[in-house]
């Protein structure tokens, strides 16, 4: 059984962690660059006579305010955090771009880097939802692994999900010790499983909890539902004809993760979160899977396919089958479950979607908190100031749960 809903109070040291903004983000960087462009431009007008002049600093003033333009909105939406989230960013593209990337990531004095998988090779299974996962390496401070879950039979090539460690998950002397488990869901479209670890900073907030004290060490794991084809707004749904991602995360990802790690294997250390079309995901799927888990975090949610109905191919049962907010008012409860959700003040459409959310789940009689971050938006800005107050709500429910194996 779940305790009553909490909203938790968290020490300074730990929300000012996932607040602060990052170097890229600062809004100094895109008026700096405004700013330059504006000078680069006034000098080109007062020369507009030569022509050389004319010509490079019309591009230089133009270049210039693209730059300005992009980190503005990087500064909004809170997307690439240090130099070391540019450097992944840019790795995903290739020759010139890849090399730039590389070279970020090298010169960069970002800690995430010292947990980071991508140097760790990870050995996958050839078929069905076979996995595998890296040496384990031996760091106090925890450390990032990748599971590869790949599962044809359900429309996944290659699943790349990343399990964040405890501090002290390796160590011989908790070789008996088993952790809950907190699954986290990245945004659609473009989105992807290292987000959680970049633009969530997942890593750095595990640490700062656990260093508070506020929590029991736990295992993250940032699981992709892309089905290798980011660009597509699958809002992590069983895709008539397309790939099976409910399915995929409930039926092969989950028992993966208790397969290779040394997890509580039941729904009461189990919680199932994600952001924007993740936290959708996660809210459908956690509502469909009452037995696998018991606690569900949901950032900036909404309850109704709206513009990405299109994916089920207006298939009415399945629309029907994937609308929570059709569904709750009449689904079967046999498992009580608690659920957080977390939203910025200045998203209104968000705070009414959690409210309305969370009536309709308690009028079920469904334990519910929704949590408030004032002035921000429906942004990654958002999603990360929140995490810490997620992963402390599922350490509250997974306290109380009786232990099974």
């Amino acid at each position: 059984m779940t305790p009553q809903a909490v909203d938790p109070v968290l020490p300074p040291s730990v929300t000012s962690q996932a607040r602060d903004l990052g170097p890229l983000e600062s809004p100094l960087l895109w008026l700096a660059f405004a700013g330059a462009a504006a000078a680069v431009l006034a000098v080109t007008i007062a020369l507009a006579h030569r022509r050389r002049v004319r010509r490079w600093g019309v591009n230089g003033s133009i270049a210039l305010f693209l730059i300005a333009a992009v980190t503005a909105v990087n500064s909004y939406v809170g997307y690439v955090r240090t130099p070391s989230d540019l450097g992944r960013l840019l790795q995903r593209g290739t020759g010139a771009m890849n090399v730039a990337g590389t070279l970020l990531r090298r010169t960069s004095d970002d800690p995430a880097e010292d947990s980071d998988p991508s140097a760790a090779s990870s050995a996958s299974g050839n078929s069905g939802s076979s996995a595998g996962r890296p040496a384990a390496p031996s760091n106090a401070n925890g450390s990032t692994e990748v599971l590869n879950v790949p599962d044809p039979a359900h429309g996944v090539q290659n699943g790349e999900n990343y399990v964040v460690l405890p501090a002290g998950y390796h160590d011989p002397a908790n070789a008996n010790r088993r952790y809950p488990v907190v699954y986290l869901i990245h945004g659609y479209p473009y989105g992807g499983p290292r987000d959680w670890l970049t633009s969530g900073s997942a890593p750095q907030t595990l640490k700062s909890l656990e260093d508070a004290h506020v929590i029991q060490p736990m295992i993250i794991v940032s699981v992709d539902l892309t089905a290798n084809r980011p660009s597509t707004d699958w809002e992590c749904l069983n895709v008539p004809g397309g790939p099976q991602l409910e399915t995929y995360l409930a039926s092969s990802i989950v028992p993966a993760v208790d397969k290779h790690y040394r997890t509580y294997a039941d729904r009461g250390h189990r919680a199932l979160g994600g952001m924007s079309g993740g936290g959708f995901g996660a809210l459908n799927i956690g509502l469909h899977h009452l037995d696998e888990f018991g606690t569900l975090l949901i950032s900036l949610p909404y309850d109704d396919l709206n513009d990405s109905v299109g994916v089920l191919g207006g298939n009415q049962a399945a629309i029907a089958a994937n609308t929570p907010r059709r569904y709750i008012p009449t689904m079967p409860f046999p498992q009580k479950i608690a659920v957080m959700l977390t939203v910025g003040t200045g998203a209104p459409t968000d705070v009414a979607t959690a409210h309305r959310i969370a009536g309709s789940l308690q009028r079920r009689g469904q334990d519910v908190v929704v949590h408030a971050e004032r002035g921000f938006n429906h942004t990654w800005h958002t999603a990360r100031a929140t995490l810490p107050y997620m992963l402390a709500f599922a350490d509250q429910n997974f306290r109380s749960a009786p232990a099974s194996f």
